[in-house]
C-alpha cells in the first residue's frame, strides 16, 4: 500500500499509550517534567499530520486514574502541562477542524483544567476533520463497571452498552469507532488500563521510540504496518481464485 492510496482506505481511530516522558528526561539529566514538556509537542506534532494519514480519530493517553500514585509535584506539573496544551492548542484545532473531546473522570482534575477542557469542547464541537480525544483521570476497568451499572440489567446489545460506555466517559449520545490501530512508545507491551473495550480487536505496534520523539515519520510507520495486517475480524479470508486452466486431477502430494 503506498502513501498515496492512504486516504481511499476506511477511517482509521487511532490510539496512543504515550510513554516515555520521564526515561527521556532522565537519559539527558533533566527533571521529569522537562520530558513531559517535550511529550506535549510530540502530541502536538502528531495531532497536525494525523489527518493526512487516513486517522479520523486519535484518542490520546495523558493521565491514567493511576497516576494520581506519581509524586504530587510531577502530578501537579502534569495537570498544568495539560492546561497549558488545551488552551494553546484550541484556536489551531477550531481553525483546522479539529473536535476536542476528554474522556474520564473529571471530578478530581483541577478547576482550571475542567474549564480549559469545556471551552475546548464547546469552541471545537463542529470540527469535522479528526475527532481528538484525551483520556484524562482515565482508567478502562473503572469506566467499564459504570457502564454496565448504568445500561442494567436489560441491557440487550454490544451497541447499547458501548452507548452507556460513551455516556460515563464524558461523550453521552455518541461513540466512536471501536481501535483500529494502538501504539504504545517506549518499548513496554501492555495495554495498562486503556480502552479495553473498544480495542478487542485493534491492531497493536510496540515501538521502542520514547514518546519525546515520536514524530511524523514514526506514525508513517505506524500506519504503514497497519495497512500491511490481514484484518479478518474472528472470520476468514476469501479463497484465492483458481486459475483457469487448474485441473483437480493434477494435483500432486508435496
Amino acid at each position: 500500500m503506498t502513501q498515496s492510496t492512504w486516504h481511499e482506505e476506511k477511517p482509521v481511530h487511532a490510539a496512543i499509550i504515550m510513554d516515555g516522558n520521564g526515561r527521556w528526561a532522565t537519559a539527558r539529566g533533566m527533571p521529569r517534567i522537562a520530558g513531559h514538556r517535550e511529550g506535549v509537542e510530540a502530541a502536538r506534532r502528531v495531532i497536525e499530520v494525523a489527518p493526512d494519514l487516513g486517522i479520523r480519530a486519535l484518542t490520546l493517553y495523558a493521565f491514567s486514574a493511576d497516576n494520581w500514585k506519581r509524586p504530587a509535584p510531577e502530578v501537579s506539573g502534569l495537570m498544568a502541562l495539560v492546561e497549558y496544551f488545551v488552551r494553546r492548542e484550541v484556536e489551531r484545532c477550531e481553525r483546522q477542524g479539529v473536535e476536542v473531546l476528554a474522556i474520564g473522570r473529571r471530578d478530581r482534575l483541577p478547576r482550571s483544567v475542567r474549564a480549559a477542557i469545556e471551552e475546548a469542547e464547546s469552541r471545537t464541537r463542529r470540527g469535522t476533520r479528526l475527532t481528538l480525544r484525551v483520556a484524562l483521570d482515565y482508567s478502562s476497568r473503572d469506566a467499564l463497571v459504570e457502564a454496565a451499572a448504568l445500561a442494567g440489567p436489560d441491557c440487550a446489545s454490544r451497541e447499547a452498552f458501548a452507548y452507556a460506555l460513551a455516556s460515563v466517559q464524558g461523550t453521552p449520545g455518541r461513540r466512536l469507532p471501536d481501535v483500529d490501530l494502538l501504539i504504545r512508545t517506549a518499548g513496554e507491551q501492555r495495554l495498562s488500563d486503556f480502552l479495553l473495550w473498544e480495542s478487542a480487536y485493534a491492531e497493536l505496534h510496540f515501538t521502542p521510540t520514547l514518546w519525546p520523539d515520536f514524530g511524523e515519520q514514526d506514525l508513517r510507520a505506524a500506519m504503514r504496518v497497519y495497512r500491511q495486517r490481514n484484518r479478518t475480524f474472528g472470520g476468514l479470508d476469501p479463497l484465492p481464485a483458481l486459475p483457469a486452466a487448474y485441473n483437480g486431477s493434477q494435483r500432486r502430494l508435496a
